[in-house]
């Protein structure tokens, strides 16, 4: 689709070559997730910097608020300028905060899952519990106001608040994140011009003021009447116009490929991501050590909710937020960050995959089974030889009783004498 929108705009005033871009990121990332695969032997490892991890995600948020460092791109803080590249480090750091998140809950899970007071039968958290989730609210609601970007805050809190759920197993964890978030929004969307723009955008998009405004709703109208001109099974490639529609190579590749594939093609590809997300939650379950399943549900879920926000709203499901689409929409640090994930992935599942040393019930000791003609297996005659004793031990011979012999005929319980 990439290739198709460059060959669209070679008649236009800005002809780009976004492709050739492209295929060099998709190169180096592969080569990262197998290196991912490769150097990292035992994904518990990653344990050992939890609070690193942490630190790591952090300053990558913050890194597009430096100044000379930071870029301003369509009015969002959250480019990285190195050289004649532009990286979005948001997209590196859910992979640090779903590392931390796994270490933290792992060790914390049964204070947050036991510990509090029920209401009303739901099972609330105590009152010092609830700071990691505040810290993270509090974060995400920074970078929505300082870098006005709403995908990344909507990003990291879900990320948590899932993650929170697949560790305690408690409803009430949701439900105070779904207030949370909540409430953030309402607070932003009335406190922020950037935020009331983008919600006037998603309630009043085919207003005529919205639609001339700058900015409006006119790159999200056109993206939705991409997608009904191509209807059930799209227009065919080459024959649509999803160069009418602004970065259609990046935010809205996803109306791009509607309308030339249709609804049809549309629902293949999201089924395609859900197979992945489908091996990522299979992974978790089969994994047998905690940090690894809430690692790997949390990148699981990842892949997921990024696809919600970006899909949902393309579609006029939720506001507008900024987020690429995974592996398809242009964009070289969301190639890196995505292909680092399924090489996490697939690390954990191996480890998943491999026997367990400690046979359980039912199961063969890592010595195998002796054969039958084995004369001292199960099925051999000679008894197995006792161990050889080590020099210098005292060897205690055990001395076991005479069975009595068995008694006479006619001694039964009956009385009857036994005839000749």
């Amino acid at each position: 689709m990439i290739y198709r929108l460059d060959l669209a705009s070679q008649s236009s005033a800005k002809p780009h070559d976004l492709a050739g871009r492209q295929l060099e990121w998709t190169a180096i990332a592969v080569v990262a997730a197998l290196a991912v695969v490769w150097f990292l032997k035992d994904h518990r490892l990653l344990r050992r910097y939890t609070y690193i991890a942490m630190l790591v995600g952090l300053g990558l948020v913050v890194l597009p608020l430096i100044p000379h460092v930071g870029r301003t791109i369509n009015g969002a803080h959250i480019w990285v300028a190195l050289g004649p590249l532009s990286l979005q480090p948001a997209e590196l750091a859910k992979i640090a905060f779903a590392i931390f998140f796994a270490g933290y809950l792992v060790t914390h899970r049964d204070t947050l899952a036991l510990a509090g007071p029920k209401v009303l039968g739901l099972q609330l958290p105590r009152l010092q519990d609830l700071g990691p989730i505040l810290v993270v609210w509090a974060a995400s609601i920074l970078v929505l106001v300082a870098e006005t970007d709403l995908g990344t805050s909507l990003l990291f809190f879900g990320l948590f608040v899932a993650m929170l759920y697949i560790a305690t197993q408690r409803f009430s964890w949701v439900l105070i994140g779904l207030v949370l978030m909540g409430a953030g929004a309402v607070f932003a969307a009335s406190a922020f011009a950037h935020v009331q723009v983008r919600f006037d955008i998603w309630l009043h998009a085919f207003d005529s003021d919205v639609y001339n405004a700058a900015p409006g709703s006119g790159q999200l109208v056109r993206g939705l009447y991409g997608l009904a001109n191509g209807g059930l099974f799209g227009t065919g490639w080459g024959a649509g116009y999803p160069y009418l529609v602004p970065y259609a190579f990046s935010d809205f590749v996803y109306t791009s490929l509607g309308e030339e594939l249709g609804l049809t093609g549309m629902l293949a590809i999201l089924m395609v991501y859900l197979i992945v997300v489908q091996r990522g939650l299979r992974t978790a379950l089969g994994v047998r050590d905690g940090f690894g399943k809430l690692l790997a549900a949390g990148l699981a879920f990842t892949t997921a909710w990024q696809l919600f926000v970006v899909v949902g709203g393309v579609t006029r499901v939720i506001p507008l937020t900024g987020l690429t689409m995974p592996f398809v929409a242009q964009g070289g640090s969301s190639l890196l960050a995505n292909w680092l994930v399924i090489g996490l992935l697939l690390r954990i599942s191996d480890s998943a995959r491999r026997p367990s040393l400690a046979p359980e019930r039912g199961q063969v000791a890592p010595g195998g089974i002796l054969p039958d003609d084995d004369p001292t297996g199960p099925g051999g005659l000679e008894p197995a030889a006792p161990p050889t004793p080590e020099a210098g031990t005292q060897v205690t011979e055990i001395v076991r009783p005479t069975p009595p012999p068995p008694p006479p005929p006619g001694d039964g319980a009956t009385g009857e004498v036994a005839r000749g």
